[in-house]
């Protein structure tokens, strides 16, 4: 039976990353921060599956641990400060957890299971200030905030240990994906569940920031299939993963209103404190690498993506009314 750890289980990816493992027959590790609040509602289902470690990749030692606990054959690094905004009022919090704890995992890694092949969760926000249209793995990175330059560092320092200790160390350059166990204060969650609440009669509008911002959206529950696959490969590597389509944040909020049967007019209002203080104007990637390599092909639409999302909030909202 293989061994995985997954750092960032109680996340939208790892909560799908774990399941998949578990359907290939994994033991599956997940690394989890003490916390006084419920973390776990994404894998409430999976509790009796899973073994979760205590550990925190502000904490080396904690982090040494959980690996020769779990003795891995694969790790997955998916823990970060990962919204964009919280980076603009954390960024030296966010450089800490989401760059230097990048290198705080391999060193674990590194000393503790040194044969493991490791995944690293990079970003399209790594091309920022994009330098070529559509993004490839060559293409240069330009990051237009603290988390952009965070997890830069993070891919970086991977790089670095591969090719100075040899390690079996992949980044996965993934494009937003989405899901409805999105957090809610990403811009598509916040659409897709305000969209459920105006319906529900709970909510009267919907404030955003830019809504010409284009981005390159696909599904959750797809991309982890492109995380494992690259830990399939014999060669480590670099891999962009995305739907090759970009669409804006306007095109999001149309499809989102209309699955709620809404007139998004009547309930999106633009405002300012929204507004990154450096935006990133368009993201595309061209994952053509991923399906010659890896056989990887996103199988969710954009249109199925966002109604999936509003369908989910309905539902959900629909409970709260109860």
């Amino acid at each position: 039976m293989k061994r995985a750890l997954i750092t960032g289980i109680t996340g939208q990816d790892g909560s799908y990353l774990a399941e998949l493992l578990l359907e290939k027959g994994y033991k599956v590790y997940g690394l989890t921060r003490r916390s006084s609040t419920n973390i776990n509602s994404r894998i409430e289902h999976l509790l009796s599956k899973v073994e979760l470690l205590s550990g925190d990749l502000l904490d080396g030692s904690s982090l040494l641990s959980a690996v020769e606990e779990s003795r891995p054959d694969e790790v997955y690094n998916l823990a970060a400060q990962s919204f964009v905004q919280t980076s603009w009022n954390q960024p030296t919090l966010t450089a800490d957890f989401t760059a230097v704890g990048v290198t705080r995992v391999l060193e674990a890694v590194r000393k503790a299971a040194p044969k493991a092949k490791f995944y690293q969760a990079s970003s399209s926000e790594m091309f920022g200030k994009v330098q070529a249209v559509p993004q490839i793995e060559s293409t240069p990175f330009y990051p237009r905030s603290p988390y952009g330059v965070a997890k830069l560092y993070g891919h970086w320092i991977t790089i670095n240990y591969r090719e100075s200790f040899n390690m079996h160390a992949t980044s996965g350059i993934l494009f937003n994906h989405e899901s409805p166990r999105r957090g809610i204060e990403f811009v598509t969650r916040k659409i897709s569940y305000h969209a459920a609440l105006i319906k529900h009669g709970l909510a009267t509008e919907l404030r955003l920031g830019n809504l010409d911002a284009k981005r390159d959206w696909g599904f959750a529950g797809d991309y982890v299939e492109a995380m494992w696959l690259m830990l399939q490969q014999d060669q480590p590597d670099d891999f962009v993963i995305s739907t090759n389509e970009t669409h804006t944040v306007k095109e999001f909020v149309e499809l989102a209103f209309e699955r709620a049967d809404l007139d998004w007019k009547k309930y999106v209002k633009i405002d300012e404190k929204f507004m990154r203080p450096a935006e990133v104007d368009l993201l595309i990637g061209d994952a053509a690498k991923a399906k010659q390599k890896l056989g990887w092909e996103p199988k969710t639409s954009f249109k199925q993506l966002v109604n999936m999302m509003v369908d989910s909030d309905l539902e959900l909202v629909k409970g709260l009314k109860v």
